[in-house]
């Protein structure tokens, strides 16, 4: 064999030997990805726990809208002048709970608004009888001719006022649960981190 043929070789494998090592890094880079990924928390994981952020301002004076949040829906309410004072007008020999002792709500909810701010109400949308979604029917007479407007539990007929307080004689024992939220700004709302 000739010197010359071995040198020829020799470049040739180192040629190979490098091409094979760089596509395989490249092959190796490429598998890892995915499996590195999957480490991850995934969408739906986090949106069961993680905080949602919403803006308020898109809300009309008298709209409700629905959230998900730990895989609940959360009603904000956007609520008119003529809502509140419904609300402050109920006698509260009415109500089960009207003070909200045996509620699940935070401290700073713990008002006759059941909320922050006044106008905005932010309400988990689960009956606490058996977690059926209210509607929310606002409009005086709309259940029934004594209906002073909140929300209304198609499954067994629990009703609420728009503060999510329960009426006594109807199967929910407490009121509506106010879940942890906080305003990072005036029009800006934060569902699962307290104040």
């Amino acid at each position: 064999m000739n010197m010359n043929s071995y040198k020829i070789n020799s470049n040739r494998r180192k040629f190979l030997t490098g091409s094979t090592a760089i596509i395989g890094g490249i092959g190796i880079a490429f598998a890892s990805v995915p499996f590195v990924g999957s480490w991850l928390p995934s969408a739906k994981a986090k949106a069961l726990g993680a905080p949602v952020e919403i803006d308020i301002s898109q809300i009309e004076e008298g709209q409700k809208i629905t959230v998900a949040w730990r895989g609940q829906p959360v009603f904000i309410v956007n609520r008119t002048e003529e809502y509140i004072q419904s609300s402050k007008n109920i006698s509260i020999e009415k109500l089960r709970d009207p003070n909200s002792n045996e509620s699940l709500q935070p401290e700073y909810a713990r008002n006759d608004m059941r909320s922050i701010k006044e106008k905005i109400l932010v309400i988990i949308g689960l009956c606490t009888h058996l977690g059926c979604v209210p509607l929310f029917k606002p409009k005086m007479g709309e259940v029934d001719a004594t209906w002073q407007g909140g929300f209304f539990c198609p499954c067994h007929g629990s009703t609420f006022d728009l503060s999510g307080r329960v009426f006594k004689g109807v199967p929910a024992p407490t009121n509506l649960s106010i879940p942890p939220h906080k305003y990072v700004s005036e029009n800006h709302l934060v569902i699962g981190e307290d104040i």
